[in-house]
């Protein structure tokens, strides 16, 4: 039965990429077809997806700031909308009860509250998966999802352990020496070298935070973000994100096939499901007026708020404790199954367009906008120089610092990283941060004396995107980019790009090029 799994979530996967769309969302069908083929999972299907849950908030935790978390912006913008959708669903359950639509009739006032609980959080397995797919896990708008979900996570932590049975036992309160660790934790980070070893010490890390958590009472997920943090300063951290990535994604195709095994549902269901999945462009709509009340540019709060335009994994666990308890039916667990699986299919397209639909609704988005900017919302200007380098990762550093130093070229690097951009400023580099894929940023830039461009992102979209911006914007120089496969590569020649650099093809010649002198010394 395991290879059946395999072989439709395969079969779905690859014809759902085919249409352009989102691999997971594929998965998601796998799993309803699968139910309705009177498949039966077994043990093996919930752990595969324990595994990816657990491997995500370890992996979110690498790249996160706790700093983050105290800004307005971040704890006020998950607090103040997940407060108003509360208050908006027991409105709109109280409605529809009203005029005896199903299942909204019997529900008193303390069971539609929480359905808005349940359908206030955002999923953080969609908008990490979302967001690492669009290489935008260090952007403006990704970090303030981030931290919102993160926000969001502690309030589920919260529920969970005051509605279950089992409260957390006093040892929980020695959790808070764990910052002690963190000298042993670097030093064993340090001698794991770059091999195989590496992700297994990050599968370790992440299993050991999240065991750990569970023994004293507490959500585990919350253990593996926790011990995330605590090593996430350390010079691997990205080494050892980068080297969980396709653990991680592997894993949660299990998470996405376990939602379509929760329950079948009746037409009535699916009747609610598909009123509360309509209702999710009005809950990206609230996140974008709420963020731009909160000083956040239009672009970052639509952004934002598309990513968060879906209902999370930890609404069913909200439904799951309320029908335990019996304060809600059992049903409410199935149309929250089903609505959780449409808002995925939803925020998947919604994100695979949001640089599009922003392009196109730009001058009526920025109406909402206030007028004053947030400190890390203003743009710097690279100053008079010859190149710019965009994405100063180690490709762009290299590159910038043979500029500098060996063609006498004045550069400027560009980061949408701003903890990036400001090492590097300390290391000596004329660095700025800036997101290239931002319209804003380069319609404040001063293209005068800037002859080329150099896109050195890692990821081929945000590349593609980059280049329409700087067209757009009326750059007249030339660019040049990077590419690691040849169809890549032609498809940014087609976008305008003047040169693109096949990452492996010439990293080959290069390295002969360099190499060849060492003959004529025999």
């Amino acid at each position: 039965m395991d290879y059946l799994w395999i072989f439709i979530a395969f079969v779905c996967g690859f014809l759902v990429k085919h249409i352009n769309l989102p691999p997971l969302v594929g998965y998601l069908a796998a799993g309803f077809g699968l139910h309705a083929l009177g498949v039966q999972p077994d043990a093996s299907l919930q752990t595969l997806g324990d595994l990816g849950v657990i491997l995500l908030l370890f992996t979110i935790g690498l790249k996160l700031n706790i700093s983050s978390l105290f800004k307005t912006e971040i704890w006020a913008g998950a607090a103040g909308h997940m407060s108003v959708i509360v208050l908006l669903t027991m409105i709109n359950c109280a409605l529809l009860g009203a005029v005896g639509y199903s299942h909204f009739s019997g529900l008193d006032l303390s069971g539609a509250a929480l359905i808005g609980f349940a359908v206030s959080f955002s999923s953080t397995v969609i908008a990490v998966k979302v967001l690492e797919d669009n290489g935008e896990m260090r952007s403006r708008h990704g970090q303030v999802a981030i931290g919102i979900l993160v926000i969001q996570d502690i309030a589920a932590v919260i529920f969970v352990t005051l509605a279950s049975d089992m409260s957390p036992s006093w040892w929980a309160l020695g959790l808070l020496l764990l910052p002690l660790l963190r000298p042993a934790l670097d030093y064993l980070l340090a001698r794991c070298g770059h091999g195989e070893l590496l992700p297994l010490a990050g599968i370790f890390l992440a299993f050991s935070g999240a065991e750990l958590f569970e023994l004293v009472g507490l959500k585990g997920h919350l253990g593996a973000l926790v011990v995330a943090v605590l090593v996430s300063s350390h010079p691997k951290a990205v080494e050892l994100s980068k080297s969980l990535l396709s653990f991680k994604d592997l894993f949660l195709i299990g998470f996405f096939l376990s939602i379509g095994f929760t329950a079948l549902p009746t037409m009535d269901m699916l009747g609610v499901a598909l009123i509360m999945a309509i209702a999710l462009p009005f809950k990206a709509g609230l996140f974008f007026l709420w963020l731009t009340r909160l000083k956040l540019r239009a672009r970052t709060s639509f952004l934002t708020a598309l990513s968060l335009a879906n209902y999370s994994e930890f609404g069913l666990i909200v439904c799951s404790i309320s029908v335990t308890q019996g304060l809600l039916s059992k049903e409410w667990l199935v149309i929250m199954a089903l609505s959780v699986a449409l808002s995925f299919v939803f925020s998947s397209v919604a994100n695979t367009l949001s640089h599009r639909l922003y392009g196109r609704w730009t001058s009526q988005l920025k109406h909402f906008e206030n007028p004053t900017r947030l400190a890390e919302d203003q743009f710097d200007q690279p100053g008079k120089v010859a190149v710019l380098v965009v994405g100063m990762g180690r490709v762009g550093t290299g590159a910038y610092d043979i500029l500098q130093n060996e063609m006498a070229k004045t550069a400027c690097g560009i980061d949408m990283d701003r903890n990036r951009a400001v090492s590097h400023s300390e290391a000596g580099r004329n660095v700025i941060y800036g997101d290239a894929e931002d319209p804003d940023f380069w319609s404040d830039i001063n293209f005068d004396g800037i002859q080329l461009i150099m896109l050195a992102m890692p990821n081929f979209l945000d590349i593609q995107e980059a280049q329409n911006q700087i067209q757009l914007a009326g750059f007249q120089g030339k660019t040049a980019a990077i590419a690691r496969y040849e169809d890549e590569k032609e498809k940014l020649l087609s976008a305008g790009v003047n040169e693109v650099f096949n990452f492996y093809a010439e990293a080959g010649a290069g390295f002969a090029d360099q190499s060849v002198h060492l003959l004529a010394s025999k």
